[in-house]
């Protein structure tokens, strides 16, 4: 049975929650950020004025050709015009140039890589979205989802998101590898690297703060804990 996605719940009715929560097989929370009208009609725009100028390009060379140059570019800005989106969802992880510029991708709604059958159906029903004039019937269909659906997402099951960026890896301040002078559990070494992760977004005075707290127990002076703890840091973490 597929797993089923829900709206996440808020902790007070008074407060908009536009996460969405789907569970896996594997029983993993997957928390994704569906994408509002503005971001989605951006990326449309975009790809729209890609398409504009390939065809613009495309009639240009083929009306050397006369009738039989006119009768391909017509043949071509069918394929063009039905199957741009879906070859750049299927091909390129649900996003087409717009969507990769706006940070945005299309998935089903379990988080899955979206398919053919489905990207096929979203975008042959564009046609209802845009009755009876500029998308009526879709920006109404998604400012009423809670997750900003228009028909084709809702009968096709499929979800437009935010794209998440690869995290970077942490970067360690410089100082020497350090033993610490008492041993320390999991939840502890995980603080110490935390602190040192984050210590460059953290204001001196702060570190200063968070730093000689644990001074005493480092046996060090309070104006070198923070050094000491870096150290330390960079002993957990061990050679890279």
């Amino acid at each position: 049975m597929p797993p089923t996605p829900s709206s996440v719940s808020a902790t007070s009715p008074t407060l908009l929650d536009t996460r969405f929560k789907v569970e896996t097989p594997e029983g993993i929370d997957l928390i994704l950020r569906p994408a509002g009208v503005i971001p989605r009609a951006l990326a449309f725009g975009i790809d729209l004025l890609i398409r504009g100028a390939l065809l613009g390009a495309l009639y240009a060379v083929l009306a050397l050709l006369g009738q039989f140059g006119m009768g391909l570019a017509t043949i071509l800005m069918f394929l063009l015009t039905w199957w741009y989106m879906v070859l750049f969802e299927v091909l390129n992880q649900g996003r087409s140039p717009g969507k990769q510029v706006m940070g945005l991708r299309v998935i089903h709604d379990d988080g899955t890589p979206i398919g053919w059958a489905a990207s096929l159906t979203r975008n042959l029903l564009r046609f209802v979205d845009m009755l009876p004039f500029g998308y009526t019937l879709g920006i109404i269909s998604s400012l009423r989802h809670p997750a900003f659906k228009r028909l084709g997402d809702i009968a096709a099951g499929t979800l437009v998101v935010y794209r998440d960026e690869a995290p970077s890896a942490a970067v360690l301040p410089e100082a020497e590898a350090l033993r610490a002078p008492f041993t320390m559990n999991l939840n502890e070494q995980r603080a110490l690297l935390g602190f040192a992760e984050r210590s460059q977004n953290l204001s001196s005075a702060r570190r200063q703060e968070l730093a000689s707290i644990l001074a005493e127990p480092l046996h060090v002076p309070a104006e070198q804990a923070e050094q000491h703890l870096h150290g330390i840091a960079r002993g957990l973490l061990g050679p890279t």
